[in-house]
């Protein structure tokens, strides 16, 4: 039998981007720096047009 996941999608931490105003989840890359996360993508990072 498979251990339970510590997340599922419903209870994953969400921000929102600072830049498109759009919510984002919380993603295993960010686990270390996810207070630190600001942006929900390299486009909104980088401040390109929409």
């Amino acid at each position: 039998m498979k251990p339970k996941p510590r997340f599922t999608k419903s209870t994953l931490p969400e921000k929102i981007c600072i830049r498109c105003k759009r919510p984002f989840s919380w993603r295993k890359r960010w686990e270390k720096v996810w207070d630190e996360v600001k942006y929900c993508s390299e486009r909104c990072r980088k401040g390109k047009p929409d």
